[in-house]
């Protein structure tokens, strides 16, 4: 089922309500990646769907992955890199479904993604490359 994590009062909402949420007032958590945390704004663990804001400290980089479905991001400060491109503050990037990528904060960000399905993890290695 859909919900906001540390959402007030979410509890006492009914199913079909709608969720207003002071973005403010979610606390930031950690990732798996130092360097990058979170506020999920909705997630549905069922289905692997995921809106979330991430901040990316200066020099951040996000091991080799998969983009399993379609990943959407709006970066709303910073910029992130990756050997495609880089996508800066007011700019808005998707991924396809196999896009395989390390991103990149070099100043750091400030992000809003939104994900149908988790990433899938591959390690630090792109093309056969070894990661410097």
């Amino acid at each position: 089922m859909a919900h906001t994590p540390y959402l007030e009062g979410e509890n006492r909402l009914a199913e079909l309500d709608s969720r207003y949420v002071s973005v403010g007032n979610l606390p930031w958590k950690p990732t798996p990646t130092p360097g990058i945390d979170m506020k999920i704004l909705l997630e549905d663990k069922a289905t692997g769907l995921l809106t979330a804001l991430f901040r990316w400290q200066p020099g951040t980089a996000l091991d080799l992955h998969e983009h399993v479905e379609i990943e959407q991001t709006y970066v709303l400060e910073g910029s992130l890199v990756d050997d495609e491109g880089e996508v800066k503050a007011g700019d808005y990037v998707w991924r396809p479904r196999g896009n395989r990528h390390i991103a990149r904060s070099p100043n750091g960000a400030l992000v809003l993604s939104f994900f149908l399905k988790p990433n899938k993890f591959i390690g630090g290695r792109l093309d056969g490359q070894e990661l410097k």
